[in-house]
């Protein structure tokens, strides 16, 4: 069992940056690979960004690649999103969650724990 809590969301002008950062409860933290997911109103949740369970490995959504920076600390059990350079459209409610597998999915229904999101407004 994983639980998960986001924190740092807020407020930002366009071009700002904000850092997400995700705590986990757990002993198996490290053999999950941990996700961002967004939704944003009247739209369906959205892949972001995805770290492997050493943090050697990411993935990103085209729509992020460059802006966004996913890290995890497996000794703090946390995993963070920094995000850069942000957009009007990166509005939306960010979501943490952990994947029990080895493999990086972009795909929500592959993710077995989720935390409870966290708001990120962007203005123009």
């Amino acid at each position: 069992q994983v639980q998960l809590v986001e924190s740092g969301g807020g407020l930002v002008q366009a071009g700002g940056s904000l850092r997400l950062s995700c705590a986990a409860s757990g002993r198996t933290f490290s053999r999950h690979v941990m996700g961002w997911f967004r939704q944003a109103p009247g739209k369906e949740r959205e892949f972001v960004a995805a770290v492997s369970w050493s943090g050697g490995s990411t993935y990103y959504a085209d729509s992020v690649k460059g802006r966004f920076t996913v890290s995890r600390d497996n000794a703090k059990n946390t995993v963070s999103l920094q995000m850069t350079g942000l957009k009007p459209e990166d509005t939306a409610v960010y979501y943490c969650a952990a994947e029990q597998d080895i493999a990086i999915s972009t795909t929500a229904r592959d993710y077995d724990y989720w935390g409870q999101g966290t708001q990120v407004t962007v203005s123009s």
